[in-house]
Formats: C-alpha cells, structure tokens, sequence
C-alpha cells in the first residue's frame, strides 16, 4: 500500500502544479489581451488621425483636380459658344441680306403689275398731291384778287 499512497502524492503534487501553470498563463493570456487592447485603442487613435490627414490631402488634391477640370470644361464651352454665336449671326446676317433682295424685288413686282393695271404707285400720289397743291395755292391766289 505504501506505493499507492506515493503515487496519489506525485499525483496530487502534478496536478497542483499543472494547475498553477494553467492559473499562470491565463492570467499571461489576459494580460496579453489587455496590453493589446490599450495598444490597439492609443495606437487606433493615432492611426485614425493619421487616416483624417490623409483623407483631407487627397479630399484637397480631387478638389483641385475637379476645379481644374470644371474650368478647362468651361473655356471649351466659352470657346463653342462663341463660335456658335459667331456663326448665327454670318448666317443672320445672310438671312437678312437675303431678305432685303426679296422684299425689293416683291416690291418692283408688285409696283410693275399694279402699273400695269393703272393703279397709281405711292410716288405718282405724292407728285399729283403735290401738284394739287400748287393749283389750290393759285386758286386762292387768284381769288383774293379779285
């Protein structure tokens, strides 16, 4: 019996020590996971400003680049525009020219047939009204004379 009593001593003897040994790497275990915690939570921060510096450099360089692009992108509508209005009016300017021959040569047209037809033209007015004048003039000429 005294080699059972030995071997429940060693037996209980390992299990202490097996015990403390797991006790004293969960407690290195814990330790671990907190120092990674506070590291990962300084550092975390640190490198959150680090990621806002960052962001506002590349926010700053796509604005610029926007900008740059907005402005190239307005000078080729300013150029488009004014050729566009430089080109409506050469063709107003046809148009109106066009127009004016037109209108001239209506206005002969007409003028010829309503002469033609005996319908005195605005200048054949004119010159009898004219005349209706003078004739009127030397009738009250001729009448205060008398």
């Amino acid at each position: 019996m005294s080699k059972v009593a030995v071997k429940k001593k060693i037996d209980v003897e390992d299990k202490a020590t097996v015990l403390t040994d797991v006790k004293v790497y969960a407690r290195k275990i814990w330790l671990a996971g907190l120092g990674a915690y506070a590291k990962a939570g300084h550092e975390g921060a640190e490198y959150f400003k680090e990621l806002v510096k960052s962001g506002e450099s590349v926010e700053k360089q796509g604005k610029t680049l926007v900008n740059e692009q907005v402005e190239a992108a307005n000078s080729q509508i300013d150029s488009v525009k004014s050729s566009v209005t430089s080109n409506v009016n050469s063709v107003k300017d046809k148009v109106e020219v066009q127009l004016d021959k037109i209108e001239k040569a209506f206005d002969t047209r007409v003028a010829s047939a309503l002469n033609r037809i005996g319908i005195p033209s605005k200048q054949d007015v004119a010159v009898l009204s004219a005349k209706l004048d003078q004739l009127s003039a030397l009738l009250e000429q001729v009448a205060r004379t008398k």
